[in-house]
């Protein structure tokens, strides 16, 4: 670290943390649970309430900030042995221990305070969506399908996006909900198909690892038409009009693409497939159900 940077530490400590928990990933489910809001409000008022909305990005920004910091925090030491992974902040000494778990109380104190300005249930309920977060990065130490604990956790997006709108259950939430968190679990079997050879030796377990490439692959491709099964459902259970379901056909055609590229012998484009690909489903569907629901009625 030069000088300078050292002589103003903070803004270093920000940027480091911020690539720690990769915020930009936030695209993956943020879409997702903003599609469960807006179909919430589209069938409340048919209004958009952005001050709703923004406090939903808040929850959902910071939950999984909170969530990436712990994830990176209790795998460290598992970290240091991944020649993939061992330049992380946390690894490298570009950020301390102690900084990471102050970023990771900060973003759940924000979390916790945005569901509270929503409504009773949500802030009920937060203290549960905390739990999967925490338990994830210890799944990898205890069973060979940690990408379930993910999925589970991914799946609540969606299901608090409709609860922040209406303070009420939606069965029609939950459906979207297990959508995505198949989906990202899916995407999680083909991302950890890089570690297979490492996570044997030091003993992590894991789908690949236990099963081998080719079953995660195959895994992978089950979860995906789970997943757009599950979005038909949702868009029949909501009655979703034209433009929902030119998304799922785009959708359907990313989740082709992406498995043309990925295969249990050519492992070589799979960071097109996990960061690319599945950014792109995310915005493309939500762009589509956003159509669909102005076309339908709802006021911005």
């Amino acid at each position: 670290m030069s000088s300078a940077s050292a002589a103003i530490p903070q803004p270093g400590r920000t940027k480091a943390f911020l690539r720690l928990v990769m915020i930009e990933h936030s695209v993956f489910a943020l879409p997702f649970a903003y599609i469960a809001a807006l179909t919430a409000m589209f069938q409340w008022d048919k209004n958009i309430h952005w001050g709703k909305l923004l406090l939903v990005t808040v929850c959902m920004v910071g939950l999984r900030t909170f969530a990436m910091a712990v994830n990176r925090i209790i795998d460290r030491e598992i970290d240091a042995r991944n020649p993939r992974t061992a330049q992380r902040e946390l690894v490298t000494g570009a950020m301390s221990v102690k900084h990471a778990w102050t970023g990771a109380l900060i973003a759940l104190a924000v979390f916790l305070g945005a569901a509270a300005l929503l409504n009773p249930l949500c802030l009920a309920l937060a203290p549960i969506a905390v739990i999967p977060m925490v338990v994830y990065p210890y799944g990898k130490r205890f069973t060979n399908f940690p990408q379930a604990i993910l999925g589970l956790a991914q799946a609540m997006g969606p299901v608090g996006g409709w609860l922040a709108i209406t303070g009420s259950w939606s069965w029609d939430a939950v459906i979207l909900g297990l959508a995505v968190g198949i989906w990202i679990g899916g995407f999680d079997l083909i991302y950890a198909c890089q570690d297979v050879e490492t996570d044997r030796e030091i003993g992590v377990m894991s789908v690949p690892a236990r099963f081998g490439i080719p079953s995660a692959i195959w895994g992978a491709r089950v979860c995906h038409a789970l997943t757009t099964a599950l979005f038909v459902w949702y868009a029949l259970a909501t009655g979703a009009g034209a433009f929902f379901w030119l998304g799922l056909l785009i959708v359907a055609g990313a989740f082709l693409y992406e498995h043309s590229i990925v295969r249990p012998h050519d492992l070589s484009r799979v960071n097109r497939a996990f960061f690319s690909v599945n950014g792109f489903i995310g915005i493309a569907l939500f762009v589509c159900a956003l159509l669909d629901l102005l076309v339908r009625g709802l006021t911005v």
